[in-house]
């Protein structure tokens, strides 16, 4: 009998012997925690780091880094970071990219600058051969947004601000620009969104973005078959229309270990279980790798020092 099937076997017996005895178990229990558990598709192959210098499958590494996020993913020889975690990640992510043999980075994509998706950013670009920085046509005067372009001055990287629509390749893969609008009112919705597509199968990559972005997408081909859940699962994102749009066999969710937001919410996790997608974490499983050959999806996930927290 596997390990699942005794500990449901065991919740069953408990559930039998309170309601002989009369007694309601579920006062005792934290719903949110409950669900968050029931959502959780956790069976993962461990695997360790493996410097790759070229693959023919496509690989994307979804970053432990704690209540923040980054996104490393390859094809053949090329590379291509999402994001760079907050600012103490950015020593451990540079180590983990070495670990892996990366030396040159083709793409690097700030979504938007907010210090958890830009903070390590500005290691990165000291540490690493960049050739082409994508940002939002977005600014902040925060210190770690200006260390950032500090960096890229150094290294003499101009921005590329791209434009809805535009189609880049990475490898044997490309990647398209679904979503570049502007929102000062809200950095959130200043993220950039992308769909990298491997032969038949493809990821959404979603930043920040609420669903006041997502309702402006469904008109448009979102469909994938592995979704990143905005904004760590935030209730403000991952609308019904959207997720039934997208229709993904599996989501991802960025966040940290009991983190002071309650990411992810029990809402999102709610609408991703009834919509039947299997969910990954990486504050439950670390760093998530998902390999793909273009027809067929592998999920192995990794115990990484890349959580600066």
């Amino acid at each position: 009998m596997k390990k699942r099937d005794i500990w449901l076997l065991i919740f069953i017996l408990i559930i039998v012997v309170a309601d002989y005895f009369n007694i309601n178990i579920f006062s005792y229990i934290d719903t949110s925690k409950l669900e968050q558990i029931i959502s959780l598709d956790n069976k993962v192959t461990k695997t360790e780091i493996k410097p790759v210098s070229t693959s023919s499958k496509l690989r994307v590494y979804f970053i432990d880094v704690g209540e923040a996020e980054s996104i490393l993913i390859q094809n053949l020889d090329e590379y291509m970071l999402i994001d760079a975690g907050n600012n103490v990640d950015g020593k451990k992510l540079v180590k983990f990219l070495k670990d892996l043999g990366v030396t040159e980075l083709k793409y690097l994509v700030n979504t938007h600058p907010h210090e958890d998706h830009i903070g390590g950013m500005d290691n990165i670009i000291r540490e690493f051969k960049v050739k082409k920085v994508f940002m939002p046509d977005v600014t902040t005067n925060t210190p770690t947004f200006t260390e950032v372009l500090s960096e890229l001055e150094k290294k003499k990287l101009k921005v590329t601000i791209p434009k809805t629509g535009q189609v880049y390749k990475l490898g044997n893969a490309e990647f398209k620009f679904l979503y570049t609008g502007v929102d000062y009112d809200d950095l959130n919705n200043s993220s950039l969104i992308i769909k990298l597509t491997f032969g038949n199968n493809s990821f959404l990559f979603t930043g920040d973005t609420t669903s006041i972005v997502e309702s402006k997408l469904l008109d448009d081909d979102i469909s994938a078959d592995v979704l990143k859940v905005a904004h760590h699962g935030s209730r403000y994102s991952t609308s019904t229309s959207f997720l039934q749009k997208v229709n993904p066999k599996y989501a991802v969710i960025s966040c940290g270990k009991n983190n002071d937001y309650g990411h992810p919410h029990k809402e999102t996790l709610k609408a991703l279980k009834k919509e039947k997608v299997k969910v990954y974490r990486t504050d439950y499983l670390g760093t998530i790798l998902f390999e793909s050959n273009g027809n067929k999806i592998s999920i192995k996930s990794i115990d990484t020092d890349t959580d600066g927290g």
